[in-house]
This record gives structure tokens, C-alpha cells and sequence, in this order.
């Protein structure tokens, strides 16, 4: 088995290669498409792929100019493998942008209480923490108040996931909330 995992591993990471600035789009109805631009690694994440997705929704029909994709304004960011969403065809890869906009504002969060004990589920936490980018120093929050509240949710995201928040606006998973 371990062979079998370590074949596939390296049949993704050697057929889709995917680097800093790649613009991906998905599809979000048989007419329209969205955005997301791969735009850092985090080594505080398991050195998991960081994505800026798109707020703004195209026409199949009619494919923008990569620039105008991204200098659009960012309605969440996230951490994911890229890889394997193109490997599962949920995205594909339409370009590379050397315009990838400054990372060190980007904020995410976690709580200690995901994937709490079984059978005792926390609804609200009140155990986060926040990070950026690769700053190995997390900051402990507790509750989560002012500019916290805005931060991203920091765990890794399967591609399923990610095409859900980019169709709906919000993960289908469970997860703490703060209020």
C-alpha cells in the first residue's frame, strides 16, 4: 500500500506541476466560472499551497484577461493542494500572473477544539489562535474579537471543499464558530 501511495504521489507532483502566481479556474454553473490564484507556500501549514479566490463571477463564454482576474478583489484565502484539484478535474490551470499581491496581511485562524472529542462537539469556541503566512508564531486569542474575526479559516482544505466555498461562499463542514 505504502508503494501504491508513493507512486501516486509522485505521478501528481511531476504531471501537475503548479507554482506561485498560477491562476485556476472553476467552474460554478454550466454558464459561469470563478477564479483563485495560488499565491504562497506556508510552512506553518504542513508547507500546504495558500490561494487568494476571486470575488468576482465571469461568463464561460467569456474568459478575462489574466491581469483583470488578479486585481480583483479577494473574497477569501486558504490553504489546499492545487495539485490534486486538477488532478480530480475540479480546476484547471489557465495561466501564471508574476502579480501576486503582497502575503503579509494575510491572517488565519484555528481553534483547539476542531475535531473535539467524539460526542461532545464545540459550537462555539472560545481556544483560537491566528496566524500569517509562515510566521511560525501563533498568537492566542481565546475569543475571537476585532480584526480576528475576519481572519481565514487556517486549516488545509480538501479540493471539494474549496469549489463548495467558491460556489456558495461558505464550507459545507463542520467547524467551532466564535459567536
Amino acid at each position: 500500500m505504502v508503494g501504491l501511495l508513493t507512486k501516486i504521489s509522485i505521478e501528481i507532483m511531476t504531471r501537475y506541476n503548479t507554482k506561485i502566481g498560477d491562476v485556476f479556474a472553476v467552474k460554478i454553473d454550466d454558464n459561469r466560472e470563478k477564479y483563485f490564484q495560488l499565491i504562497a507556500y506556508d510552512l506553518t501549514q504542513l508547507n500546504s499551497d495558500v490561494i487568494r479566490a476571486f470575488e468576482e463571477i465571469y461568463p464561460l463564454t467569456d474568459r478575462p484577461d489574466i491581469a483583470r482576474i488578479v486585481n480583483g478583489k479577494a473574497e477569501f484565502h486558504a490553504h489546499c493542494v492545487t495539485k490534486f484539484g486538477l488532478k480530480l478535474g475540479l480546476w484547471e490551470k489557465i495561466g501564471n500572473s508574476k502579480y501576486v499581491s503582497a502575503t503579509n496581511d494575510v491572517l488565519f485562524r484555528c481553534t483547539n477544539d476542531a475535531g473535539s472529542q467524539p460526542g461532545k462537539r464545540v459550537i462555539v469556541s472560545e481556544r483560537w489562535y491566528v496566524w500569517h503566512i509562515n510566521d511560525e508564531d501563533f498568537t492566542r486569542v481565546g475569543r475571537l474579537t476585532g480584526k480576528y474575526r475576519d481572519a481565514d479559516l487556517g486549516m488545509v482544505v480538501n479540493p471539494y471543499d474549496i469549489v463548495e466555498r467558491v460556489k456558495t461562499g461558505k464550507y459545507s463542514f463542520l467547524y467551532p464558530g466564535f459567536e
